[in-house]
């Protein structure tokens, strides 16, 4: 028994480190427009705060704390994890997101996002006027409004008589495409760099040598994309289980039978069915 036991956990170190060799080469492939690897690199916060005082056009801008992937919530709707959620020295409110894809960056899903950051801002008794100043920021793979401009700041306006309307809620495009010599440009070029040393800025280049060449990061970002594929295996495996559970209703069994045969709790199933009232029995 404990020699199968031995063989059985050489199998299982044997395909952890095949898949952390197969992690250091996607790392090194990896730059700052995916989420996950920028998500990292902004652990770090002085690198929050250059990306901001870049876009923002403020030297001063000083960041006193953040939040990565900051889960807010609506109690009447769909939440959603934001990927950078920032408060600087004046009390403004920032939300960085990475935008590889136009529908991740559609206008209603910017709307969308700024709404949360408020309804996730005030506690209860807090008045209106208490709301920060937001910037909802999306760095953008493509050109996504298409204009072939490096930056969009969008704010509400009163069109009768040409007035800001002084909701101090704005959202703001930067497009990762333009790419020159200004120094929003140089750092849009260093969000699309692989390797550390061409890399403009001294602050991000020292990040990215960090978790892309010192073991210590190195491991981490492994340890972290395996996180991320175990979660992808817990998912794949919870859908299948899913559509059984709703193959078997729709046969008349009961829920506590299908609970039994998928091995996921009752509550689970009442959920999943809920949401397909069809198979209801």
């Amino acid at each position: 028994m404990e020699a199968m036991a031995d063989v059985n956990h050489k199998k299982i170190d044997n395909k952890l480190d095949a898949r952390y060799e197969k992690y250091k080469g996607i790392l090194k492939n990896l730059t700052m427009m995916n989420d996950v690897f920028m998500r990292n690199v902004f652990k770090k916060q002085e690198c929050t705060e250059y990306v901001l005082q870049v876009i923002m056009g403020r030297k001063d801008l000083k960041v006193l704390d953040q939040v990565l992937q900051k889960d807010y919530k609506n109690l009447q709707g769909r939440s959603a994890i934001l990927d950078c959620v920032v408060r600087d020295a004046d009390g403004k409110q920032f939300d960085v997101e990475i935008q590889q894809d136009t529908e991740g960056a559609s206008p209603k899903r910017a709307r969308y996002h700024s709404g949360l950051m408020d309804m996730n801002t005030l506690d209860a008794g807090q008045d209106f006027d208490e709301l920060p100043e937001t910037y909802l920021i999306f760095i953008t793979r493509d050109d996504v409004l298409g204009h072939d401009l490096p930056i969009y700041h969008i704010k509400r306006k009163i069109e009768e008589v040409q007035e800001d309307f002084k909701d101090e809620a704005y959202i703001m495009y930067v497009n990762s495409r333009r790419q020159d010599d200004t120094e929003l440009g140089q750092l849009m070029q260093d969000f699309h760099c692989k390797n550390a040393e061409d890399i403009h800025s001294e602050v991000l280049a020292q990040r990215v040598h960090e978790l892309k060449e010192n073991q210590e990061g190195v491991d981490f970002m492994s340890r972290e994309m395996d996180e991320i594929y175990n979660e992808g295996a817990k998912c794949g495996a919870m859908e299948k289980a899913k559509e059984t559970a709703l193959i078997l209703a729709d046969r008349g069994m009961s829920v506590s039978d299908i609970a039994d045969i998928v091995k996921v709790n009752v509550k689970l199933v009442q959920e999943w069915l809920s949401g397909n009232r069809s198979l209801v029995k």
